[in-house]
């Protein structure tokens, strides 16, 4: 019987959820490709996470470009599928979407320059919700992805809450987890889930370009029962845990995991 070589496809590897789940996946076997934007000032960060990766005895595949660009897109996976040749048996075991590239910007302003503008409000949703859509599409397509699948999408609680200046991202999650729930549905027949996971207030690079991200923290800190506040490894973890071929039947969902912050006023 031929061995499945298991791979791990990580939009957003570099930093943040993806990052610890990149290296959280690699200690449980699997290969690992990565798509990160980083320049000079971060580059030296992803260059650790393709070690630790590495260290895991696993390979690394890195990508430095525009996730959500589509000529990007079908290079990366026209890579993958030419890889998978030179390697039978191959699969995308794991699909993580954890890209964080928005516009923090009001609505509405007595200063109309300072407003949302429509280019940036659009490119907000498309990043951050439906690359996830166009990503899925290329790789089922090209069989990349078949039973067996995992599919996650780091959603937030601004998909249902309210923060200045996060309006924009807010609809953008609201949307991504509405495409969970759609891609769960097509994809039941072939056997591949998809739900999103919903992490606690995490202190990530992503949160700290929001404005008054400290107040999320203290107040994380202080609602939390476990008394502190999520860490990107708690999502690695599970999200290594929901991997597992025992959770087929779970899909469509939005997965609530912050220690129990949500629960507490």
């Amino acid at each position: 019987m031929e061995k499945i070589n298991r791979w791990a496809l990580i939009l957003g590897a570099s930093s943040g959820f993806g990052a610890a789940t990149a290296i959280q996946l690699a200690k449980d076997g699997m290969n690992i490709f990565g798509v990160h934007l980083d320049l000079k000032a971060t580059i030296a960060h992803a260059e650790e996470v393709i070690r630790q990766i590495q260290s895991q005895n696993v390979e690394a595949v890195f990508f430095n470009c525009n996730a959500a660009e589509e000529s990007n897109m079908v290079e990366i996976v026209t890579a993958i599928e030419k890889k998978f040749e030179a390697i039978p048996g191959s699969t995308i075991q794991v699909l993580l979407h954890s890209l964080a590239f928005g516009s923090l910007k009001p609505f509405i302003s007595e200063n109309p320059a300072e407003e949302m503008p429509k280019g940036r409000m659009d490119t907000t949703i498309d990043v951050m919700a439906n690359s996830l859509v166009y990503w899925v599409q290329k790789l089922v397509a090209k069989k990349l992805m078949s039973k067996g699948g995992r599919i996650f999408a780091m959603t937030s609680a601004g998909s249902s809450r309210v923060w200045k200046s996060y309006g924009a991202v807010s609809a953008a999650k609201a949307a991504l987890e509405s495409h969970i729930r759609q891609l769960a549905l097509e994809l039941a027949p072939l056997g591949i889930t998809a739900n999103a996971i919903l992490a606690g207030v995490t202190d990530t690079p992503a949160l700290r370009k929001i404005p008054g991200y400290e107040k999320m923290l203290e107040i994380s800190l202080r609602k939390n029962p476990g008394g502190r506040s999520t860490v990107p490894e708690d999502i690695a973890k599970v999200i290594s845990l929901f991997s597992r071929e025992e959770t087929g039947w779970m899909t469509g969902n939005t997965i609530r995991i912050d220690g129990g912050e949500s629960i507490v006023e």
